[in-house]
């Protein structure tokens, strides 16, 4: 075979194929997400079984740095409960689930009169996180954890939310 006909092969470049693959999947699932905001993804999970409160306590966060609990006993994962007046807070978790149906994609799972749990659903990839809030009334605060069902790092987000519905909680009613 000489060199001529080998020239008038077309050249395959792999690399700008699969850039030009990884380009088309990515502008079919925003594309997606655009249409159907609310359908669940493959970035959803289930739930884990751990979820609630036992003997005063919401579950620890796992060791990723993807959670946040007013009851962890570390820096990375600690936040502060959200305090909480009585005379200016009837019914603190009908307040916070008020404010958590406020919120965009967020569903209410389970809600009694000191618990309540939340999945809040991101908007672009559909990533799901669990969010909970049990009102200890003997120390007049409300208890919170806010964990992202997969990955390692949630870039913050379960934090910066936390702190939205502390500062709603705290003007609610005002």
């Amino acid at each position: 075979m000489s060199s001529l006909e080998n020239s008038s092969k077309p050249k395959i470049n792999w690399g700008l194929s699969l850039a030009g693959l990884f380009i088309l999947f990515v502008l079919v699932w925003i594309g997606l997400r655009i249409l159907f905001p609310e359908s669940a993804t493959f970035f959803a999970s289930s739930p884990p079984d751990n979820l609630g409160v036992k003997a005063g306590q919401l579950s620890q966060c796992p060791t990723t740095a993807n959670c946040i609990s007013s009851q962890a006993p570390d820096s990375e994962h600690h936040i502060d409960a959200i305090a909480y007046e009585s005379e200016n807070h009837s019914d603190p978790i009908s307040e916070i689930e008020a404010i958590i149906k406020s919120l965009d994609r967020s569903e209410i799972i389970e809600a009694t009169n000191n618990y309540l749990r939340a999945e809040i659903t991101s908007r672009w990839f559909g990533f799901v996180d669990d969010v909970e809030f049990y009102l200890n009334d003997d120390s007049g605060i409300i208890e919170v954890r806010s964990a992202a069902r997969l990955g390692e790092s949630d870039l913050g987000v379960n934090r910066a939310r936390m702190e939205t519905i502390r500062a709603k909680f705290s003007n609610f009613n005002t």
